[in-house]
This record gives C-alpha cells, structure tokens and sequence, in this order.
C-alpha cells in the first residue's frame, strides 16, 4: 500500500532536515535529495513494524496527503 504523508525540509547548517509531521519521524541528509531518501527509509522502516492498528489510524486519517504552506504575520 502507498501512503501520502507529507516532508517538510529545512536547511540547518550544512545538513537539510526532513520531516514527516503526520509520524513525528525526522532524518537529514547532505543534500535535499539526501535527506528526503532517508525520510523515506525511516518511514518504511516505521510502517513495517509498526502495529496493525497504528496502520489502520494512518489509513484513516490520511487519505490525502495534507496541505502544507506559509502565512504572513504582523
């Protein structure tokens, strides 16, 4: 099964910095390409061992992948 999750990716450094809100699991990487391999892996790695209940919430709750942009404030 395919899941639409979303990866947020900061700069912080030299490293860039995923990260998967809807799982609070983060990696980094060298470079963005980098970071967001090893997002993926540890998702992977999440999801296979995750407990079947776990799986199903996700399934649930995440049918979209959500909406992730910025706000102006002042």
């Amino acid at each position: 099964m395919e899941y639409k999750l979303s990866a947020i990716v900061e700069k912080e450094g030299k490293f860039y910095v995923s990260h998967c809100a809807e799982l609070q699991i983060s990696s980094q990487g060298d470079t963005l390409e980098d970071s967001l391999e090893s997002l993926k892996e540890a998702v992977h790695l999440y999801l296979k061992h995750a407990d079947p209940e776990e799986i199903e919430q996700l399934k649930k709750l995440h049918k979209e992948a959500p909406m992730i942009t910025s706000i102006s404030v002042s």
